[in-house]
């Protein structure tokens, strides 16, 4: 499903309980210098990252100040992000001129312990090549790393590298619990384009072999996968930037599904079979 870009007033755009995408939640909140948000879900775990801004965070006593050091858009400079506990209040201030901030989230009915994810924590991972146009770069917020202190969700910033190309590519899937083959995680992304006058295509098929969509992605868009192989790719002359959200059913780590027209280009590219095992 696509969502168009909107004026979403800080109200999530993904909510609790989503028919398309019920492990997922997100939220774009958008705040001047001074101003305060406060937010709880209940039965989700939270992430907040800034797209660009500084902000202070309090989770019920835990503190983060100066989180985020982005000022033009999501490619100037590291992300940093707070972890934020199922059901817990998070109170976010923002302390430079305005500020994006992303709240992912996914459903985890545990309670864990809230902690700051700072730019030098980052778990880092670039594969593909020109040649292959799939050359893309991922900076995991919650990943691999973090399986010892978070429930179910991952997040990442995937960023194509250089202008053009293919991302999620060779096709895969993951909407199917049946280990060791694949996990079922729900997922969400939001894109931006440099230039912002960029666009790109999403595609979801269904079934191997059989036609699927496409959706005209543009700065902005929000798209929620609940099943499908979805490959994207982003226009010449553009460089594509997408925010994701996973939230797992039965498990954090997870178990991608590759689509068998199109497995064999596993062999093809290169440093691929490093970015699946940071997922896991």
């Amino acid at each position: 499903m696509h969502i168009a870009p909107f004026d979403n007033q800080n109200k999530p755009i993904v909510d609790v309980d989503d028919a398309t995408v019920p492990l997922n939640y997100f939220n774009i909140v958008k705040l001047k210098k001074g101003q305060a948000f406060e937010y709880a879900v209940p039965r989700y775990e939270t992430c907040i990252v800034p797209a660009t801004g500084t902000i202070d965070i309090n989770v019920e006593g835990f503190k983060a100040d100066g989180i985020g050091e982005r000022v033009e858009d999501v490619w100037d400079g590291e992300p940093e992000g707070v972890y934020v506990p199922t059901a817990a209040k998070a109170e976010i201030v923002c302390t430079s001129d305005e500020a994006e901030i992303f709240v992912a989230g996914a459903l985890y009915d545990k309670v864990l312990d809230a902690f700051a994810v700072r730019s030098d924590e980052l778990d880092k991972v670039q594969y593909g090549s020109d040649d292959t146009k799939t050359h893309r770069k991922i900076k995991h917020i919650l990943g691999t790393k973090y399986h010892d202190k978070v429930g179910r969700l991952l997040v990442s910033e995937l960023f194509t590298v250089g202008e053009g190309g293919w991302s999620g590519f060779p096709s895969h899937k993951h909407d199917t619990d049946r280990l060791p083959l694949e996990t079922r995680h729900d997922e969400t992304y939001n894109f931006r384009f440099k230039p912002n006058n960029g666009s790109g295509v999403q595609m979801l098929q269904r079934e191997d072999g059989k036609a699927g969509d496409a959706y005209h992605i543009v700065d902005g868009s929000t798209i929620c996968l609940d099943s499908g192989y979805h490959p994207c790719a982003v226009l010449p002359g553009y460089q594509m930037y997408y925010f994701t959200i996973l939230g797992g059913l039965s498990q954090r780590s997870l178990v991608q599904y590759f689509q068998p027209s199109h497995a064999h280009q596993l062999e093809t590219i290169p440093g691929i079979k490093d970015m699946i095992a940071k997922f896991k």
